[in-house]
C-alpha cells in the first residue's frame, strides 16, 4: 500500500502511540475488563489517571478491531460475574451509558450529515467565520497558547494520538472562546491528529464545545482553573513541557507572570522558553461569552432552537439526568472511553 505522504495525506505517526491489530484490541480489552476499570469512575477526567483509568479501546472501535455488539456483550458479561460491591460494576456501568451516547452521536451524524461542515443552528452562521485569526490557529496547533495545560495537551496529542474526552473538551472550549477560532478548521486538525478519530461523535462534540447547536448549554473550559483542579501538583504540564520543570510552583499556573529576576534564576524565558499567551484569558472568555449569548437571545435564533430539539434531542434521558429547559437532555457529557 502507498504511504500517506505519496497519496498528498499528513503524515501521522505519533511515537507513542497504541498499537493496531485484534490481538492488540483484544488485551486492551480484558486488561479494561479485569482490571483497569475499578478506576473508570472518578479517573476518566484527569489528564495523570486518564491514560489507564478509560477504556482505551476507542481506536480499535474506530478501526474496526472490535465490534460495539462484542464489547456491549463482554462488557454486560462482565459485571453480571462480578461480586455485589464491586468498584469495576460502577465503572463498568458508566462506561456501558458511554456506549449508548457513542451510538446516539453517530446516528446524529447519519440524519444530519452536514453537521460536519455547517453549523448546527444555521442561525450561528456568520458568527466566527469572517474573522479568522491564522496566529491564534498556529500557536494552538503549534502548542504555542501560553497556557500551560494547552500547550501540554497538544504535546500529548502529538505523541500518542490521543487525549481524554475532558481535555480535548478543553481544547475546543479554548479554541472557540479565547481564541474565537471557527470550529471547522480546528476540528480538521484534531481529526488528523486523533487515532480514534469518528466523524459522528467528533462533529457533534466540535460543535457543542464552540456553542453552535443552538441547544445546549455553552460550556466553556478555562484552562488555568482546569489545571488547577486537574493537575495540582504540575505533574503532567511538566511531563510534557520539559521548559515547566524548572519552574517553581508558585508560577507555574500561570508562568508568564514570573518577575525578570525569577525567571533569571531558574533559567525559563517568557516569549522564548515558553510562550507568551496569546491573548488575555480573561477579557477574551468575556467577550466571547457575551457575543454568543447576544445572539442566542435574538427572537429568530431561539425560535430555530425547536427544530433542533425535535430531530436531535435525546427520546429517553437516562435516569438522573437534568433535562434542559426543552424538555430533552443535552447530550453534553463526557465520553471518556
Amino acid at each position: 500500500a502507498p504511504a500517506a505522504v505519496a497519496l498528498g495525506l499528513d503524515a501521522f505517526e505519533p511515537p507513542r502511540r497504541q498499537r493496531g491489530g485484534r490481538h492488540a484490541a483484544l488485551e486492551v480489552l480484558h486488561d479494561f475488563l479485569d482490571a483497569r476499570s475499578g478506576q473508570y469512575r472518578g479517573g476518566i477526567s484527569s489528564p495523570l489517571k486518564a491514560p489507564t483509568a478509560c477504556s482505551r479501546l476507542s481506536p480499535y472501535l474506530a478501526w474496526g478491531c472490535l465490534s460495539l455488539r462484542e464489547l456491549v456483550q463482554a462488557t454486560r458479561a462482565r459485571v453480571a460475574a462480578l461480586p455485589e460491591g464491586d468498584r469495576r460494576r460502577a465503572g463498568l456501568a458508566a462506561f456501558l451509558s458511554r456506549l449508548y451516547w457513542h451510538c446516539h452521536f453517530i446516528q446524529k451524524l447519519e440524519s444530519e450529515p452536514t453537521l460536519e461542515f455547517r453549523n448546527l443552528h444555521r442561525g450561528y452562521d456568520g458568527l466566527r467565520e469572517p474573522e479568522w485569526n491564522q496566529a491564534h490557529f498556529d500557536a494552538l496547533v503549534g502548542g504555542r497558547t501560553g497556557w500551560p495545560l494547552v500547550d501540554a495537551c497538544v504535546a500529548m496529542l502529538r505523541a500518542t494520538g490521543w487525549l481524554n474526552f475532558r481535555m480535548r473538551a478543553m481544547l475546543v472550549s479554548v479554541a472557540a472562546y479565547p481564541l474565537w477560532l471557527h470550529w471547522r478548521e480546528v476540528g480538521l486538525w484534531l481529526a488528523r491528529a486523533f487515532l480514534d478519530y469518528e466523524p459522528g461523535i467528533h462533529w457533534s462534540q466540535l460543535q457543542m464545545q464552540s456553542g453552535t447547536t443552538g441547544i445546549n448549554t455553552t460550556r466553556v473550559y478555562n484552562p488555568i482553573e482546569q489545571a488547577r483542579d486537574h493537575d495540582p501538583q504540575g505533574v503532567f504540564v511538566r511531563r510534557w513541557l520539559p521548559a515547566l520543570r524548572r519552574v517553581p510552583d508558585t508560577w507555574l499556573f500561570e508562568p508568564w507572570r514570573m518577575p525578570e529576576s525569577v525567571q533569571a534564576r531558574c533559567g525559563v524565558r517568557v516569549g522564548e522558553d515558553i510562550a507568551l499567551p496569546v491573548v488575555d484569558l480573561e477579557t477574551a472568555t468575556r467577550a466571547a461569552k457575551t457575543r454568543i449569548h447576544a445572539l442566542r437571545a435574538q427572537p429568530e435564533v431561539r425560535a430555530a432552537k425547536a427544530a433542533i430539539v425535535e430531530r436531535h434531542g435525546s427520546r429517553k434521558p437516562p435516569q438522573g439526568r437534568r433535562k434542559t429547559a426543552a424538555g430533552s437532555a443535552s447530550g453534553q457529557l463526557d465520553l471518556g472511553f
